[in-house]
């Protein structure tokens, strides 16, 4: 989720544990008393932090969103003019990639229960994930002054398909190690914006 380098919180560790969970034998199979466990907690000791496993998703996959978007305005503001578009869309994709090799049970999470949220809670989901698709619209045009507005977006879509696989691409020891597999994955996001503005 948050890169940080102080001691998670407790609330932290129960999301971080619960999104593993989660992802690995699904929302309706895992008990609070699992994630407690996790923790070091009792099941009921869970109920301190949260309402209940409906508040824990909801907080992971609104998180996740907002923690994205939020994100990428951070790095469009950093770079302020002083580095050109293209050194921008880097960054973008720089982040995007953390995102998906060091959270890889939420892109899981996100698949398979975004269906589960109260409508609210899946309406902000996905108003915070456009926002996100348009702020990299709008610098991927930029970039690749060539791509119309919708095959922009469909690209940025593309892209984001490209790099959420990294659940699907085995175990995480299995991997050519995680600096080459974020090499990988940037050079291919690149091309398949360079590729969509040549079609």
């Amino acid at each position: 989720m948050v890169t940080r380098t102080d001691a998670p919180t407790r609330r932290e560790q129960i999301l971080k544990e619960a999104a593993r969970l989660f992802a690995e034998r699904g929302f309706h199979g895992v008990g609070v008393d699992e994630i407690g466990a996790a923790v070091g907690i009792s099941g009921p000791g869970l109920y301190r932090h949260f309402a209940g496993k409906d508040a824990m998703l909801a907080e992971l996959l609104v998180g996740i969103s907002g923690q994205l978007l939020t994100g990428a305005k951070r790095r469009l503001a950093e770079a302020d003019g002083a580095a050109g578009p293209s050194a921008v869309l880097d960054s973008l994709i720089e982040g995007h990639i953390d995102f998906a090799l060091d959270d890889r049970p939420l892109i899981t999470l996100h698949d398979r229960e975004l269906d589960r949220l109260r409508d609210s809670d899946r309406k902000l989901v996905r108003q915070l994930q456009r926002q996100y698709v348009e702020l990299w619209v709008e610098v991927v045009r930029e970039v690749y002054p060539g791509l119309a507005e919708p095959s922009a977006r469909s690209a940025v879509h593309s892209v984001f398909g490209l790099l959420n696989s990294t659940p699907h691409l085995g175990r995480p020891g299995s991997l050519p190690g995680r600096g080459t597999t974020a090499e990988l994955l940037h050079r291919m996001a690149r091309g398949a914006f360079a590729a969509a503005e040549t079609e």
